[in-house]
């Protein structure tokens, strides 16, 4: 018992560590002893141990005015990285992100309609197979994310409904698995996109964040709260997409009439446009670019109910910061003023008094780190589970 007890210190110790310059970037040994409150002797063994495993590199400090040695530099290793997938009603979207946050690679697989489960893996397989030269020389691939825009059951992955995609009690985690021959782990769009601000963009050392995210599919979201995130009994919490905001007849994907989701829509803004497809950040440029009043009356239409979305949520829930992503991030940048005065007006003066209302500031990138870091976190959460640099892949055992 006392050697299992001591291998269970150790691992969670690992852990501690490996999550601190993963999620905060490169620490002196000093820091990370301050930080863990462990002692020199046992970071150093620690961070060793990371570094033979290939997870972590030491490097020499910069040159400073400090009297004595100054601490190593621990930051995670540039070549372990996992690979990220987003199903979307127009596109099956695949990258490469490193441990560190960098996404070193994503490539948008145009459809000319919405992907069946099947169609969406053999793309994502086709993908990943293509860059399999270069995984296997340059990279440690961790294993598969998917940010996937529907209900995704917790435990097993099985995406239950994605009723843009018109896929209902979908294996993709195991369909993908099989094509693959890497670990899947799969979750809501929205939820991975608060993760993503909330460790490596706005919502960076914040504890109460809200993430709402516009995409093809529709609008979903995602909350940390007091510092963890918030999944419901079954995962499926943050469904702000269906918050009845209008008392029109307009009716949402799951047939809901009035919701923000059926009056805040990328295709309208997309044919007021005259697009017929944008990623988030090409249709945030069109929109500050567009003079057209058609352009400005549908932008001021669906922020007003955007409004009303984002009041109630700061009402129930009194965030530190909201942050808007996909297309809502577009909505924001025209006129954030006029928004942010929206919202104030239908919100309650102490709770909006301490909240910060922000686009997303990873961009096109957030899902991409979103599903790498639910593809991480079997390694964060058991660093000498994963295979040392000289032994092979499939070696990796369960934690």
């Amino acid at each position: 018992m006392q050697g299992s007890s001591h291998d269970d210190v150790r691992r969670r110790n690992l852990s501690v560590i490996l999550r601190l310059v993963h999620r905060d970037g490169a620490a002196s040994r000093s820091r990370l002893t301050r930080l863990t409150g462990l002692n020199r002797s046992t970071i150093a063994a620690l961070v060793g141990e990371l570094t033979d495993l290939g997870l972590v590199e030491e490097r020499e400090p910069d040159a400073t005015n400090r009297v004595g040695r100054p601490s190593p530099i621990v930051a995670v290793s540039g070549r372990v990285v996992a690979l990220a997938v987003n199903p979307e009603i127009d596109a099956v979207t695949i990258g490469i992100v490193g441990l560190d946050g960098s996404v070193h690679r994503r490539i948008r697989y145009p459809t000319e309609r919405s992907p069946s489960v099947t169609e969406a893996v053999n793309i994502a397989a086709a993908v990943i197979e293509g860059m399999r030269g270069e995984l296997e020389s340059a990279f440690r691939v961790v294993g598969i994310g998917v940010a996937v825009p529907g209900l995704v059951r917790a435990h097993d992955g099985l995406v239950r409904h994605a009723p843009h995609l018109g896929w209902v009690d979908a294996p993709l985690t195991e369909m993908l698995e099989r094509a693959t021959g890497y670990p899947v782990r799969a979750a809501n769009d929205a939820g991975l996109g608060a993760m993503a601000e909330r460790y490596f963009g706005a919502g960076r050392g914040m504890a109460d964040v809200i993430y709402l995210n516009g995409g093809a599919s529709g609008i979903g979201g995602g909350m940390i709260v007091g510092g963890n995130a918030v999944g419901g009994v079954a995962g499926y919490a943050g469904e702000f997409g269906h918050t009845r905001v209008s008392a029109s007849d307009r009716t949402d994907s799951a047939g809901i009439a009035g919701t923000l989701e059926a009056e805040v829509t990328r295709r309208e803004l997309l044919d007021a446009l005259g697009l017929v497809s944008a990623d988030a950040d090409e249709l945030e440029q069109a929109l500050l670019a567009s003079d057209s009043p058609a352009v400005r009356a549908e932008v001021d239409r669906q922020q007003g109910h955007l409004a009303v979305a984002l009041a109630g949520a700061v009402n129930i829930l009194n965030p530190q910061l909201v942050v808007l992503g996909g297309f809502l991030a577009a909505l924001h940048a025209v006129d954030p003023e006029r928004l942010l005065a929206r919202v104030s007006s239908m919100a309650l003066g102490a709770s909006f008094g301490s909240v910060r209302i922000s686009a997303a500031e990873l961009g096109s990138n957030l899902l991409m780190i979103g599903a790498a870091e639910l593809a991480f976190e079997r390694l964060l959460d058991n660093p000498n589970g994963f295979p040392a640099p000289e032994r092979e892949y499939r070696e990796w055992v369960s934690p």
